[in-house]
């Protein structure tokens, strides 16, 4: 049994989505981020960076303790490799879906992150920081696309370089972005979107979080962290 810390966002989207797909048995446990549940004890003893999604794993192969493992990158990979799926096993097939993943990891994540924030969340417009991150958003989807033109998936077969992809897409139009411009991400993202586990995995979403508004005091949780914070 998995125990997956999860709220409703792309990077908890992420780890639903391969629990889903490779029907490992897995249990959710809320961490609402908008009410601070994310600084309680028992989940930093997991995820000492304060962030969702984190895992622990009741049955880890070593046949040991239970473990506890944060950042949604290396819990996909953990579970891959648990499950012998969605990684090649042959070292090209699996730096070539290693590299997108760290991909997505250090660029369209933390990008589209910054245009939510400064697109949506900010307390005042700035013009240039919203152009700065729409801007660069817009080049990053420019990249998967032209790697998808003659691709049916990111890195070969379906694998957790789109699982970790496609979440951040689901937004486009929040990131101010047309998939229209985008032919070959938006064939990809239509296949991705139609998979049976994707379905279940974004129904599960909203069986857990049936509100998504931002109010003054979940944006200040949110986005008034320090230091202090951790401390």
């Amino acid at each position: 049994m998995i125990d997956l810390h999860y709220w409703t966002t792309p990077n908890g989207h992420k780890i639903t989505i391969f629990l889903e797909e490779s029907g490992l048995a897995y249990r959710i446990v809320p961490v609402d981020i908008g009410k601070g549940e994310q600084f309680a004890p028992e989940f930093l003893a997991i995820a000492p960076n304060n962030r969702i999604p984190a895992i622990v794993d009741h049955a880890p192969a070593d046949g040991g303790a239970p473990l506890g493992l944060f950042e949604s990158g290396a819990i996909l990979q953990y579970l891959a490799e648990k499950t012998g799926k969605f990684l090649p096993a042959d070292l090209r097939g699996r730096f070539e879906t290693m590299q997108w993943l760290f991909w997505q990891m250090a660029g369209l994540g933390p990008m589209a992150g910054q245009n939510h924030h400064f697109s949506h969340y900010a307390p005042e417009r700035i013009a240039y920081a919203t152009e700065r991150y729409v801007r660069e958003t817009n080049r990053l989807y420019g990249v998967l696309n032209k790697r998808l033109a003659d691709r049916e998936f990111v890195a070969g077969d379906y694998s957790i370089a789109d699982m970790a992809c496609y979440p951040w897409i689901v937004p486009y139009e929040r990131q101010g972005q047309n998939l229209a411009d985008f032919p070959h991400l938006a064939r990809w993202f239509a296949a991705i979107a139609a998979r049976p586990a994707v379905v279940r995995a974004y129904a599960r979403a909203a069986e857990i979080n049936q509100q998504s508004t931002v109010t003054e005091e979940s944006r200040k949780i949110l986005f008034g962290q320090s230091a202090a914070s951790v401390r």
